[in-house]
């Protein structure tokens, strides 16, 4: 299989015993996989085990695997159940827990204290303002703004129609500018 497949012509290759086009898949989704879960839980070994657990789900699923929608929209309705799942286990809807800052790589610019100190401080504000989301307006943002998804895609991950999504970025977005203000 080519590196240059599309991501569900490599899952369907994948469903007929291709490891190659697993490997494919996994080099071009990890990263983002990982930061979508990293910054809805912001423990490392929580995403560490969560990002696992999504992987397996897609081994487990790779024989009925249908291209229905994007690869990466079934990805990510992997991952958002997933974390539905974790919420629902903890007794809570969602929410972040202490300090992913820290583990979200970024390498710092040794040459420029004073703007790397004013970025930190930008990201930070931005991930408090996060924090204070409601948890479906926050999976919208994230979904939007990392992952560049289009409406429809959001609502066939997060499972809701496509004005309800609208409107959950729209309350956000709101929420985000208010709160960002100078």
């Amino acid at each position: 299989m080519e590196a240059d497949a599309t991501d569900e012509a490599l899952m369907l290759a994948y469903g007929q015993g291709d490891a190659a086009a697993f490997q494919t898949l996994y080099a071009r989704h990890r990263g983002g996989l990982f930061r979508y879960l990293l910054r809805h839980l912001r423990q490392q070994a929580l995403a560490e085990e969560c990002f696992q657990d999504v992987w397996t789900r897609l081994v487990a699923a790779r024989e009925r695997y249908r291209p229905d929608a994007k690869f990466s929209t079934w990805l990510y309705q992997i991952a958002s159940n997933r974390l539905t799942d974790h919420w629902r286990a903890q007794g809570r809807h969602g929410g972040f827990v202490d300090d992913a800052d820290a583990q979200i790589e970024r390498e710092p610019d040794p040459s420029n204290p004073e703007h790397e100190l004013s970025a930190f401080e930008c990201r930070r504000r931005l991930q408090l303002a996060l924090e204070e989301l409601p948890p479906d307006q926050r999976e919208a943002v994230l979904l939007r703004l990392d992952r560049e998804l289009p409406l429809e895609e959001i609502a066939q991950i997060t499972g809701v129609g496509r004005e309800t999504v609208k409107s959950r970025l729209r309350y956000a977005m709101d929420k985000l500018r208010a709160r960002l203000r100078p």
